[in-house]
């Protein structure tokens, strides 16, 4: 009778474990200036609720990704997540998909470390996605890291620091999160925005926009827990800096199958 009672103990504790382990989200970090956070025109296909996809809202709560996911300013629209985190789904079907939303439109690296000032937005990026990941964390374990960021450091004053800086920061996450070999994935600025910069700094060889991406291409190179994705053939909105909608869904395909591949 004792043996009986406790092979059902038993059981009842591994049924829970494994439902507590399944309520558990596969994490990723959304890191970086505008183009992470998505500036595209929303349509109907953004706001479709896909079972597995979770995303973090400002108030720190686990909701059904939709588009915008991201709120660092009024504009925020469809980014690289949403479709980033289906095609991840795809790829684990029993897992839930839980993205932390974090980037901050305008943010130069600089405002990616501890006590970093965005005045854009009033913000401390660092400080904030800080907070987020640690509250993340208590839902889920760290898969990854997606950041797509440089525009506001190419400039001759700041493009050929951001090979440092980049390296500093990719560290930093890693070491925040304790998950020492988390893979990371960067994102190539929009060519139609190299092209712009290109021509602003004409007597400039490599433009700053160049600098940067080499700079990104080469510490993702020396690391071989990370990627880069290129943005070959996407379009931008008109502005010549942000991707249009198709564009980011795109990309964030490409996310997933640099994830997928670091991940293997």
């Amino acid at each position: 009778m004792n043996r009986k009672l406790y092979i059902t103990v038993l059981l009842l504790f591994l049924s829970f474990h494994l439902s507590a382990q399944n309520n558990q989200y596969d994490l990723y970090l959304l890191i970086g200036q505008s183009n992470m956070a998505g500036r595209g025109k929303v349509e109907a296909q953004d706001t479709v609720v896909n079972p597995s996809v979770f995303t973090l809202n400002k108030n720190n709560e686990w909701v059904p990704a939709k588009d915008p996911i991201h709120f660092d300013k009024s504009m925020a629209g469809v980014g690289l997540g949403r479709t980033f985190g289906i095609e991840m789904a795809k790829a684990h079907p029993n897992t839930k998909i839980g993205l932390i939303p974090c980037a901050v439109g305008g943010s130069p690296i600089d405002a990616w470390k501890p006590g970093g000032y965005h005045e854009q937005t009033n913000s401390y990026p660092w400080n904030d996605m800080e907070k987020r990941l640690k509250k993340a964390l208590k839902d889920g374990t760290l898969k990854g890291i997606l950041w797509h960021q440089g525009e506001s450091d190419s400039n001759p004053e700041k493009c050929y620091e951001y090979e440092a800086k980049l390296k500093d920061l990719i560290a930093r996450v890693r070491k925040l999160a304790d998950a020492p070999g988390a893979p990371f994935v960067a994102g190539e600025i929009g060519r139609f925005h190299i092209k712009l910069n290109k021509e602003k700094y004409q007597k400039m060889k490599p433009a700053p926009a160049q600098v940067v991406m080499k700079a990104a291409k080469k510490v993702v190179k020396d690391d071989r827990n990370a990627a880069f994705v290129s943005s070959k053939n996407l379009t931008h909105r008109g502005d010549e800096t942000h991707f249009n909608s198709a564009s980011y869904r795109e990309l964030g395909k490409r996310y997933a199958k640099a994830m997928l591949q670091l991940q293997k």
